[in-house]
């Protein structure tokens, strides 16, 4: 007997499919993709959950006449600090940048096909494909060698990543970790824990998840926040958000206060500015500093001085803020009118004052180590920062038109256009140069 299914776009279209019980969720997927003309990633059931491609349609919950939702398959961007890799829209994968840090991924390409999401380490890559499997490569002592959980490595759901170590949440809401065990690479003192995992974040050498219950696991360097027994208590009440510096880690509370926990000198002691951390809706980090956006459009920040903590010269700016990144060294925030406000080292992009004119009507601001690039409504980009790290964009400047997406390694950046190709700029070792896969990044990425 064989089912009979119906799958559907966002936009209303969708096709009908009759496959065996028998057939894997990834099949019916290629037979929507060839059906409906387009590359398909996931398929989404009926209660919003991302159905494993390498499960049977049967043991997914199908049932004949059922409907699922497709989620078309659109260009993606990741990196280490010294290299890029493109998700094109066939599931193929474009590498440049530092061939140590996952630039070079010729010796994987026949395994990187039909790949759903990339993620990446500061030294190395992991593609997901749609089957729940996953490929790695670059430094193989930062996660790029994945050899010793391999087998374990199946219907993989997300993947979040330290400097050195990956940790992968299954189907089933368990994890596998790899990579530098000081890291994080090494969850089995925690491993009991770690069940029915909704999310997962990271600083430089620790994990956090949110798992089964509300309750929180961390793992990896306690001095990095891989330890948070001093805030069991208050992490209880429930955590809405997260963010991490290099060595510290910042949780949004369901009431809208925050916590944080490890190196006190990297954000994780706020007590100085704890009162005012109320009404919290987002968190941002610095390597070795926080910024709140509150949700009256104020910004309240804290940690190392030297990476942005000290925000007063700017705070009788920093009204009505929509949205904040963060640099190495520095911080950048989007007003509601469209200009933007920088503060922090300027080494790292914490001052605007040469291009300030030209950021207006900004819809995204992107960030390297060391510098930023802006989006405007227009279809232009304005970066500023250190040269050395992507600040100075002029040599392209005349093919940044019709900017849709803006990505970044640690030295470079990377904007893709509204016909699907590719412009680079920064680093030209460290991704900054795309000249040597030019062809591949040209339209249609």
């Amino acid at each position: 007997m064989s089912l009979s299914l119906s799958v559907a776009l966002l936009s209303g279209l969708g096709t009908k499919v009759s496959l065996s019980p028998r057939s894997t969720v990834d099949e019916l997927r290629r037979e929507a993709q060839t059906a409906l003309g387009c590359y398909l990633s996931h398929l989404i059931d009926d209660s919003g959950e991302c159905l494993p491609g390498g499960i049977e349609l049967e043991a997914a919950g199908l049932a004949d006449g059922d409907t699922v939702s497709a989620i078309v398959r659109h260009t993606q961007l990741a990196s280490t600090h010294t290299a890029f890799a493109l998700l094109r829209c066939d599931g193929t994968v474009v590498t440049w940048g530092s061939a140590y840090q996952g630039g070079d991924s010729v010796a994987f390409q026949s395994k990187l096909k039909d790949v759903s999401k990339i993620y990446s380490s500061d030294y190395a890559f992991a593609a997901v494909r749609s089957d729940g499997s996953v490929v790695t490569w670059g430094n193989a002592g930062a996660g790029g060698d994945s050899s010793s959980v391999q087998e374990m490595l199946k219907n993989v759901r997300q993947i979040q990543a330290s400097s050195h170590a990956f940790a992968a949440v299954l189907a089933d809401g368990s994890v596998v970790t790899w990579g530098n065990s000081r890291c994080g690479g090494d969850s089995s003192a925690v491993q009991g824990q770690l069940v029915q995992v909704q999310h997962i974040w990271a600083s430089k050498q620790a994990f956090a998840a949110l798992a089964g219950g509300g309750s929180l696991v961390t793992w990896g360097s306690a001095a990095a926040g891989g330890d948070s027994e001093a805030v069991r208590v208050q992490l209880a009440q429930g955590v809405r958000q997260m963010a991490a510096s290099e060595l510290a880690f910042g949780a949004v509370l369901s009431d809208g206060s925050v916590v944080t926990w490890g190196d006190g000198d990297y954000g994780g002691d706020s007590s100085a500015v704890h009162d005012q951390l109320q009404s919290v809706r987002a968190l941002r980090a610095s390597q070795g500093a926080f910024a709140a956006l509150r949700s009256d459009g104020s910004v309240v920040t804290w940690g190392k001085e030297s990476y942005g903590a000290n925000s007063s010269a700017v705070q009788e700016q920093l009204k009505d803020v929509l949205e904040v990144q963060a640099s190495e060294a520095a911080f950048a925030a989007i007003l509601s009118n469209g200009s933007v406000v920088t503060w922090g080292n300027k080494h790292a992009g914490g001052n605007c004052s040469p291009v300030q004119q030209q950021l207006e009507e900004t819809q995204e601001i992107c960030a390297s180590l060391g510098a930023f690039a802006a989006r405007r409504s227009d279809g232009t980009v304005v970066s500023w920062g250190d040269a050395l790290f992507g600040g100075d964009s002029s040599a392209v400047q005349a093919s940044l038109k019709d900017v849709r997406w803006l990505y970044s390694s640690g030295h470079a950046f990377a904007a893709v256009l509204g016909d699907g190709s590719v412009v680079t700029w920064g680093n030209a070792a460290y991704g900054g140069d795309s000249g040597a896969v030019s062809a591949a990044l040209r339209g249609g990425a």
